[in-house]
């Protein structure tokens, strides 16, 4: 199949991007919303506050501004006015998922320049919690927790995706011989992932790979359900209740820790 030409737009290749990407319905408005909310910091422009930058039609962006010597100095700017009104977990996300789609433009010739080489998110504040430890991770490992949340706590812990992209995964983004997702090089994975992956895919090679243990409800979009069980995909909100459930007892505060938590102490890993 024959690639598309290069859009000369930001908002056509957005479009392109997040067609890629198979996300849920939900996820793909948050995507669509921080991809938008850098086009404005492409042509040195505020975007609007709060609610108002959800529905506000971004600036007509061409492509080539990314390639410009001033993309860089322009995002650092935006990053730092975003850094002072929101939260540091909302501006590492909405910074990862323009990283994600920067690096998916470049692989495909659509534009040369990185300019968020080097740039990082803002800190967490100390009053956040820490890192999970080593010690705390290997006690999450060893849990007698199901094969599915086995497979989706050591595909994040392995790769640092975001876990709205770890659970929009569906079976036939997997390259399982190269242990990496097709089409996105910077989400690899390492021997636990490989292990358990196709135990948990039991030769499915398509719909989402984190199934919930029911029907899919009338209405769910295909790509939101296998062809072969119709069970639905796994939400976030699921996902988060049951790895908090299963370390409840091992969290001294009792409540439980957090995915993103796990993912946190990946990346330092």
């Amino acid at each position: 199949m024959t690639s598309p030409p290069a859009p000369v737009e930001y908002a056509v290749a957005v479009e392109h991007y997040l067609a890629a990407l198979r996300l849920s319905a939900a996820s793909r408005r948050v995507y669509r919303i921080a991809l938008a909310t850098w086009a404005w910091a492409l042509v040195a422009r505020t975007p609007p506050d709060g609610r108002a930058r959800r529905g506000a039609a971004a600036p007509i962006v061409p492509m080539a501004l990314l390639d410009a010597s001033g993309a860089a100095g322009r995002l650092e700017d935006a990053l730092a006015r975003r850094a002072a009104t929101a939260d540091p977990r909302t501006v590492s996300r909405e910074l990862s998922i323009l990283r994600g789609a920067i690096s998916w433009w470049r692989m495909r010739g659509w534009i040369d320049a990185d300019p968020l080489d080097g740039l990082r998110p803002p800190a967490t504040p100390s009053s956040a919690p820490s890192t999970l430890t080593p010690a705390q991770v290997t006690e999450i490992f060893a849990l007698p927790a199901p094969l599915r949340e086995q497979t989706c706590w050591r595909l994040l812990y392995e790769t640092t995706a975001p876990i709205e992209r770890v659970l929009a995964l569906n079976a036939d983004d997997l390259d399982l011989i190269r242990r990496r997702v097709r089409g996105e090089p910077g989400i690899r994975w390492r021997a636990g992932s490989s292990r358990l992956l196709p135990l948990l895919l039991a030769g499915r090679t398509a719909g989402p790979v984190f199934l919930t243990s029911r029907q899919a409800a009338a209405g769910t979009a295909a790509r939101d359900r296998c062809p072969v069980t119709g069970r639905g995909r796994l939400s976030y909100r699921q996902a988060a209740e049951l790895f908090a459930a299963a370390t409840r007892h091992l969290d001294p505060a009792g409540r439980g820790w957090t995915l993103r938590r796990l993912r946190a102490a990946g990346a330092s890993a």
